[in-house]
């Protein structure tokens, strides 16, 4: 392997962190409510937004915005299970789609209406410009280094609260068997709302991310919903860090696809994600 291709291949596994913010709240849906959010990506645009708005009426930075507004996006999430999603759980998922993909519609819609369909950006300071010299051989940014660590730490985090912690303990329950867990008196209403509380604040950390590495418009969302469930299937469903391995997995395969064409970039993305599986159809660190 050239230098080029290394330095390819370590930027795309740091992109990968990004990736698995994306995917580590659509994970949690997948492993304790057990449905697919079809709105996921259009929630981190929608966050996206709201992070430039109060960052521009503030003055702050949107990283401390974020982290103000994380007990908020726990609100959000919690009320969104209990009034609208936890409706439609149940046996079939075909109510789950639709409302969320619904969501998704009235999302883009909005933003579309309030901010227009032109592409923006938040500005990091100074940590989007600084760089790390990796063995004398190459720059890697300091941010996406930030945004790895961080998608290491949420990832950390989650994983501490859902095996080490009573909490996590009756998430798990719910999810293994919410008829059984309603009737010792454990609210698989409540576990749920808990569970996409969780999730919202996942959303804000990866909107906060989202919005200073790229750009971002009203129509993005899709996209984004697309890598994060690519991510959690390659990792393994339920698989907190295969996640972030199948973040990585795409980052790499971007950036190599990249090299040959600019065209592969994405192709590259996808061709991987349908090897691995056909080779490991229930991911590569799948979960009992």
């Amino acid at each position: 392997m050239t230098i080029d291709m290394l330095n390819q291949a370590i930027q795309g596994a740091l992109i990968g962190g990004l990736y698995a913010l994306f995917a580590v709240g659509l994970s949690l849906s997948l492993g304790v409510i057990r449905f697919i959010n079809i709105a996921h990506g259009d929630l981190i645009v929608l966050a996206s937004f709201l992070l430039m708005s109060l960052s521009g009426l503030l003055g702050l930075s949107p990283f401390v915005v974020a982290l103000f507004m994380l007990p908020l996006a726990f609100a959000a999430g919690y009320w969104l299970q209990r009034l609208l999603l936890q409706r439609v759980v149940g046996e079939s998922v075909l109510p789950v789609i639709l409302v969320t993909f619904g969501l998704s519609i009235m999302i883009q819609n909005g933003l579309l209406q309030a901010y227009g369909p032109d592409t923006h950006k938040l500005h990091g300071g100074q940590i989007e410009v600084a760089s790390v010299h990796m063995f004398g051989l190459f720059d890697i940014g300091f941010f996406p280094l930030a945004v790895f660590f961080t998608a290491i730490v949420v990832i950390a985090a989650l994983d501490i609260l859902l095996y080490r912690t009573s909490i996590g303990a009756r998430i798990r329950a719910v999810a293994d068997d919410p008829a059984a867990a309603d009737l010792i008196g454990l609210s698989s209403g409540r576990m749920y709302a808990i569970a996409m509380g969780v999730v919202g604040m996942t959303v804000m950390l990866a909107a906060s991310c989202m919005s200073v590495w790229t750009n971002f418009d009203p129509a993005i969302g899709p996209s984004r919903l697309l890598t994060a469930f690519e991510a959690v299937v390659l990792g393994g469903l339920g698989s907190l860090w295969g996640t972030l391995v199948g973040g990585m997995v795409l980052g790499i395969a971007q950036n190599l696809g990249a090299q040959m064409d600019a065209s592969w970039q994405i192709l590259a993305q996808h061709l991987i994600f349908l090897l691995v599986l056909v080779l490991r159809p229930r991911g590569l660190f799948p979960k009992a």
